[in-house]
């Protein structure tokens, strides 16, 4: 007797623990939410009414920032913060609360793709298996991550990172185009570009035009606006910045903070960031300025060398964590937000398993979880106490550098593993490794 063939999948599979997840979900979020709106708004939520202050501005007074003036910001930031202005722009509560909500419904989009198989029906699929754990890792950072985890920019910049990951396979173009305009709100997601180059068969094609083309709407409504002159002043505005606190190179100068005379915590009072003052601060910032962008290249070596071996494809999710991770560790800045880069590529590695090496996968997540919740203890719980020279929380902090000091070098390990290839691979003939 035969057996009966499969049954087709359908294009959209319903998530494997079904209420269960969205429960937790909603959970976290009015959370997350209640912290940072009523528990501590003055502390995690700052940010949030500045956006606030800027739409009210443009929108009740026809004062805009870049259109009008230099900003810390890329012009792309713009959009969120009028989706949510669209509520109100007069009350902190009500702004915060329309925030909350706006990136509660992108975190929605994200973790329902995360647990959904793209297939079509009736056709077989290249795509790796779904597994849930991405969607219940990503639930679990973002607790552990705290506040911060939707009170940022960031936290609009993340879910686009995971969708134009899940569409990378498939979609080159569309995850081009995603981690443009995530790169015109908060820069960070325009390093995924190289792990899209390296994997994409046809990089001008399917990378490049569509990046090309998002800039170009972008700029050309600058034009439109007459803020052309201010279009970069993201990158001007920077140029005061010194050794953030939180900054993983900081580290020797935090843990020397409750000891030291010579070493002082100041404000920036330009940026509105605390600053860590002391013997080769200034120095240790211009360095890192120019090793961040020597070992951006350097990963992208090896992410071109995965692509001459023909494991691009493998290459990409560990090459954006790597990249990610760069950006973070290598950063003067070291904002706790930044935290929230890290779970789009380790959300999308666990919920799309793969053949590859998992236990780099594996490691990553746990790691990166001990990152976040070091990260909440110090802030805003603890900020206070780093900022007056309390040693727990210099030591927590310092701990939390070294997480993500580790997680980067899991990273590249799981990296390396893909471009390392096997004698069997390297006897196999030219055009044998799947692209």
């Amino acid at each position: 007797m035969r057996r009966p063939l499969p049954r087709p999948t359908s294009a959209r599979r319903p998530p494997g623990d079904g209420v269960a997840l969205w429960v937790a979900f909603a959970l976290v979020h009015a959370g997350l939410t209640w912290l940072g709106v009523v528990v501590a708004p003055a502390s995690s939520f700052a940010d949030v009414d500045l956006y606030r202050w800027w739409v009210h501005l443009g929108l009740d007074h026809g004062h805009w920032p870049v259109l009008d003036e230099p900003w810390v910001y890329p012009v792309g930031a713009l959009l969120p913060m009028v989706l949510a202005g669209l509520a109100t722009t007069w009350s902190t509560t009500g702004y915060a609360v329309a925030w909350c909500v706006l990136v509660t419904a992108l975190d929605a989009a994200a973790t329902l793709a995360l647990v959904s198989r793209p297939d079509r029906p009736g056709r077989a699929t290249a795509e790796p298996r779904v597994s849930t754990a991405g969607a219940w890792w990503w639930l679990g950072f973002l607790a552990l991550l705290g506040p911060v985890a939707i009170g940022r920019l960031d936290a609009v910049v993340a879910p686009l990172v995971v969708l134009a990951l899940l569409a990378a396979r498939r979609r080159p173009a569309v995850a081009s185009a995603v981690v443009t305009l995530g790169a015109w709100i908060k820069v960070a997601p325009g390093v995924l570009v190289l792990p899209l180059l390296a994997a994409a068969r046809r990089p001008l094609r399917e990378v490049v035009a569509p990046a090309a083309a998002v800039c170009a709407v972008v700029v050309g409504a600058v034009a439109a606006g007459g803020g052309l002159r201010h279009l970069a002043s993201f990158v001007t505005t920077q140029a005061t910045r010194g050794l953030q606190v939180e900054a993983v190179a900081a580290t020797p100068w935090v843990l020397a903070l409750p000891w030291r005379d010579d070493v002082a915590v100041k404000l920036n009072d330009v940026l509105i960031t605390w600053e860590v003052h002391g013997p080769g601060t200034a120095a240790v910032a211009g360095v890192l300025d120019v090793l961040m962008v020597v070992a951006v290249a350097a990963a992208a070596g090896a992410l071109w060398l995965a692509r001459l071996e023909g494991r691009a494809a493998e290459a990409l999710l560990p090459g954006a964590l790597v990249l990610t991770l760069l950006l973070v560790v290598l950063n003067k800045v070291g904002s706790p937000q930044f935290l929230a880069w890290v779970a789009a590529p380790v959300a999308v590695a666990l919920g799309r398993p793969g053949r590859s090496d998992r236990a780099w996968r594996r490691r990553a997540a746990a790691v990166a979880l001990v990152a976040a919740g070091l990260t909440q203890l110090v802030f805003p719980w603890g900020y206070g106490g780093l900022l007056a020279g309390d040693w727990p929380v210099a030591v927590a902090l310092a701990a939390r550098n070294v997480a993500l000091v580790a997680l980067l070098v899991v990273a590249a390990q799981g990296l390396a593993a893909v471009t390392r290839r096997t004698p069997e691979q390297r006897a196999a003939p030219a055009g044998a490794q799947p692209t």
